[in-house]
C-alpha cells in the first residue's frame, strides 16, 4: 500500500483494512494480538470470512503503523476500497499462483533435487536437504519471530521452526526438510478451503448485474447498477437479471427467483408486484421502480447479515479458544519433559527422546482443533444463506439445535396475510353472477376484502359491469346500482335488515362464521342473492411445515392478536394449539412462561407487535419480508416466507453441530493416536506433521461438506 492510498491517517476514530492470507481463527488471533499492542487501540474486529480488519483507535494512532504491523506477520494489508478498485475486472487469483503455493512448489522441487543429489553424491546429501529445508523454513521462521514479537509466542510457525531446527541438530535433516514441505502443503490446502468458503458468499454478490437500463427523459441509458437510486425506473429486458429490488410498474413476465429464494418454478409478475435484485426476467419486458439502493437490496442484506453472523462466535468456539490458549503452552511443556526426563532419569538416548519430543511438539499444534468449530459454523451459515435462511451468528446456530417449541404468529406467518374468497353461495342466481355484481360494487376500493372479491371475480372470469352511485356505508357495507338493479353488499346483520333470511341461509352464515370466515351478503332488489365468505388462509406449506416440526419432536403453538374463532379455525386446520386476542405484552409473557416451564422457545413472526416476543424468545425468527423492527429484534430470518423453512433452519443447526462434534473427534483423535505411536517409537516427525496438517485438512473438508447441503 503506497502513501497515496485512502487509509485514514489523520483524526479518524477507525481504520478498516483488507487483510489477505488469513486462513483460520489462529491467523485472526495473531493479527488481533499484534494490533492490540499498538498504542491508542480501543477495539479490534478481525474477520477471516471477509478478510477485513476494523480498528477503533485514538486520534494519534497512525493507520500506516497498523498496516505495517499486519504485513510484518506475513499477511497483506490494504485499504478495502483500493483493493476493490485494483481487483475490478480481474479474475480471482488461482490457488497455484498464490505466494504460499509458489513457496510450497519451490520447497518441493528443492526436496526432489536433494533426493537426486543424495543418490548421485552421498557426501553432499545432508547439505542438499539442509538447503531444501531452508527454502521453506526461512519464511516460516521469520513469521514466527514476528508473531512472538507481537504477542503470540506459541504460534504454529514457532512450533514448526523449533521442531525443524531441533531435528537438524540431532541429524534428522532429511525428515526436517520433508516436514517443512508437508507443512507448506497443509497451508496451501487450508488457503484453498478458506477461499472456497469465502467464495460461497461472494458468489451471491455476483448475482446482481453490473449495469442497468435507466429510463430518463423518454430514453434509456445504461448506467452502473450500483448508482441506481430509490424511485428510479429501469427497463428489464427478457433474459436480463433484475438490477435492483423494486416494484413492477408495467409489463408481465415470469421471473426466475431461484438465485434468491430457491424456488424452482418461476413466479408470474404483474404491475404492483415486488421483484428482487439478482433474479432473472423471463419472456416479457418489465418496467421496474427501484425501491432499495444497491447497498440495501436483498442480496446485499443477505451478504451483510451472513458476514456479521460469522463474527459472532458460538459458545463451543469460545470454549475451544479458551482451551487453545492453555493447550499450546501445555503441549510445549509436555514435549520438553518427554525430551529431557528419560535421558536424565533413566539414562535413555538423548537423540531418541529429543526426536520424540520434537514430534510431540508438532502433534500438539492446535490448528485443527481451533478451526474445527469456526469452519463448520461459517459453512453452515453460508449454506443457510443460500437457502434463504439468515442466522445471526454461531451462538444462534447452536441455540436453534436445542429448540423444543416454536411459537408462531398467525397473520402473515402461518397465513398469507391477506384474505381470499373461500366460499360463494348463490340464491336464485349463478355464483358467477354473484361475484360479478359484488365486484362491480367493490371496483376501485383498496380494502383487503374488496381486493379479495375482485381477485376471485378475475379468477373465474366474471365480468365487472359499471356501477352507478356506489356509496360506502361506514362499517356496514356499500350500496349502488348495476344495470337497473339496486344492490347492497355488506355484513349479514345489515343485509338481514334489508331482506329476510331463511333458516337455512342463517345457518349457512353461522357455519361460515364458525369456520373463522368473514361473510359478506349480497342483496339484489331487496332479496338475498348470495353469500361470499373470505378468510386469511394458511400458507400452502403451513401444514407440511408444522408436521415436519412434529416429526422432530418439536411442538408448535399459535400466538395471535386475532379473534379466538378465526384463530381456532386456522389452528384446527393445522393441528396446533391457538392462543388468541393477545396484545404484544401478552405474547412476550407467554413466551417467558413457556421458558419457565423448561421449553427452549423459538418465536416466529413478521410484525411490529411480534418484536417483544421475538426478543424474549431463546431464538427469534422473522418471517418473510417482515417489518424492519421484527428483523432487528430477531436472531434469524426466513426470507422466503415458507413455514417449512423454520424446520429446515433447525435441521441445519443440528447437522452443523453434528459436523462440529465430528471435527473435534477427528482433531483430537488423530493427535492421540499419533501421540501414542510416537512415544512407542512407531512413528516419527513426518507422520507427526501429517497428524496436524492432515487433521486440519480433514476438519476443513468435513466442514465444507455443509456448503453443498440440500435442505429439502
Amino acid at each position: 500500500m503506497s502513501d497515496a492510498t485512502t487509509l485514514d491517517r489523520t483524526l479518524s476514530p477507525s481504520t478498516r483494512l483488507r487483510v489477505t492470507g488469513m486462513d483460520c481463527a489462529s491467523c485472526a488471533a495473531k493479527v488481533e494480538n499484534a494490533v492490540r499492542r499498538l498504542p491508542g487501540i480501543e477495539e479490534i474486529q478481525v474477520s477471516v470470512a471477509t478478510e477485513t480488519l476494523t480498528v477503533r483507535h485514538g486520534p494519534d494512532t497512525d493507520a500506516l503503523a497498523i498496516a505495517a504491523t499486519v504485513r510484518s506477520l506475513g499477511y497483506g494489508a490494504e485499504d478495502p476500497a483500493a483493493a476493490v478498485a485494483s481487483d475490478a475486472g480481474r479474475p480471482e487469483q488461482a490457488w497455484w499462483r498464490t505466494p504460499k503455493a509458489l513457496l510450497a512448489f519451490a520447497c518441493g522441487t528443492a526436496l526432489v533435487l536433494a533426493y537426486a543429489i543424495g543418490q548421485a553424491a552421498p557426501a553432499a546429501e545432508r547439505w542438499a536437504f539442509l538447503a531444501a529445508m531452508m527454502i521453506g523454513l526461512v519464511p516460516i521462521a521469520r513469521r514466527a519471530i514476528s508473531a512472538a514479537r507481537h504477542g503470540t509466542p506459541f504460534s504454529i510457525e514457532t512450533l514448526m521452526s523449533v521442531a525443524a531446527i531441533g531435528a537438524t541438530l540431532i541429524g534428522a535433516t532429511e525428515e526436517a526438510a520433508t516436514v517443512v514441505f508437508l507443512f507448506l502443503v497443509g497451508e496451501v490446502l487450508e488457503g484453498v478451503a478458506a477461499g472456497r468458503a469465502r467464495a460461497s458468499i461472494r458468489g451471491l454478490t455476483g448475482l446482481v448485474p453490473d449495469t442497468a437500463l435507466l429510463e430518463a427523459g423518454g430514453t434509456t441509458e445504461r448506467v452502473p447498477a450500483a448508482s441506481l437510486r430509490v424511485g428510479a425506473t429501469v427497463l428489464v429486458r427478457p433474459g436480463d437479471r433484475i438490477p435492483a429490488d423494486g416494484t413492477v410498474l408495467a409489463g408481465e413476465s415470469a421471473v426466475d427467483e431461484a438465485p434468491v429464494t430457491g424456488e424452482s418454478v418461476p413466479r408470474r409478475k404483474a404491475p404492483a408486484d415486488a421483484v428482487f435484485a439478482g433474479t432473472v426476467n423471463g419472456e416479457g419486458a418489465l418496467r421496474v421502480r427501484v425501491t432499495a439502493a444497491a447497498r440495501d437490496n436483498t442480496i446485499a442484506r443477505v451478504v451483510r447479515l451472513v458476514e456479521e453472523a460469522q463474527e459472532a462466535k458460538a459458545p463451543t468456539e469460545r470454549l475451544i479458544d479458551r482451551v487453545a490458549r492453555v493447550y499450546t503452552p501445555a503441549v510445549v511443556a509436555v514435549a520438553a519433559l518427554v525430551a529431557v526426563l528419560p535421558p536424565l532419569v533413566v539414562g535413555a538416548s538423548w537423540a531418541e527422546w529429543v526426536y520424540k519430543g520434537l514430534a510431540i511438539l508438532l502433534i500438539g499444534c492446535p490448528c485443527a482443533l481451533v478451526i474445527s468449530t469456526p469452519a463448520a459454523i461459517a459453512a453452515g451459515l453460508s449454506a443457510g444463506a443460500r437457502h434463504g435462511l439468515l442466522i445471526k451468528g454461531g451462538a444462534v446456530l447452536e441455540r436453534l439445535a436445542a429448540v423444543t417449541m416454536v411459537a408462531f404468529d398467525k397473520t402473515g406467518t402461518l397465513t398469507e396475510g391477506s384474505p381470499v374468497v373461500t366460499d360463494v353461495a348463490a340464491f336464485g342466481r349463478s355464483e358467477r353472477d354473484v361475484l360479478s355484481l359484488a365486484a362491480a360494487l367493490e371496483a376501485g376500493s383498496s380494502h383487503p376484502l374488496a381486493k379479495a372479491v375482485l381477485a376471485k371475480a378475475a379468477e373465474v372470469g366474471a365480468p365487472v359491469p359499471p356501477a352507478f352511485g356506489a356509496t360506502a356505508l361506514g362499517g356496514k357495507g356499500v350500496t349502488g346500482k348495476v344495470g337497473g338493479l339496486d344492490l347492497f353488499l355488506g355484513s349479514p346483520r345489515e343485509a338481514a335488515a334489508r331482506s329476510a333470511f331463511t333458516p337455512e341461509q342463517s345457518a349457512q352464515v353461522s357455519t361460515l362464521n364458525d369456520a373463522g370466515k368473514t361473510v359478506s351478503a349480497l342483496v339484489v332488489n331487496g332479496s338475498l342473492a348470495g353469500l361470499i365468505a373470505m378468510r386469511d388462509e394458511p400458507r400452502p406449506d403451513a401444514k407440511a411445515g408444522i408436521d415436519r416440526l412434529a416429526a422432530t419432536a418439536i411442538t408448535a403453538v399459535m400466538l395471535t392478536g386475532d379473534n379466538a374463532r378465526t384463530a381456532g379455525a386456522v389452528a384446527g386446520a393445522l393441528g396446533i394449539e391457538a392462543r388468541a386476542e393477545l396484545l404484544p405484552e401478552d405474547k412476550q409473557r407467554i413466551v417467558s412462561e413457556l421458558q419457565a416451564g423448561g421449553a427452549v422457545v423459538a418465536k416466529v413472526g413478521d410484525g411490529i407487535n411480534d418484536a417483544p416476543a421475538l426478543a424474549a424468545a431463546d431464538v427469534g425468527i422473522a418471517m418473510g419480508g417482515g417489518t424492519d423492527v421484527a428483523l432487528e429484534a430477531a436472531d434469524a430470518a426466513v426470507l422466503h416466507g415458507r413455514v417449512a423453512d423454520v424446520a429446515r433452519m433447525i435441521e441445519l443447526s443440528r447437522r452443523t453441530l453434528a459436523n462440529i462434534r465430528a471435527n473435534i473427534a477427528i482433531a483430537l483423535g488423530l493427535k492421540l493416536v499419533f501421540l501414542a505411536t510416537t512415544v512407542a517409537g512407531i512413528t516419527g516427525l513426518w507422520p507427526a506433521i501429517l497428524a496436524d496438517t492432515g487433521a486440519t485438512v480433514l476438519v476443513t473438508g468435513n466442514a465444507l461438506r455443509l456448503l453443498g447441503m440440500r435442505l429439502r
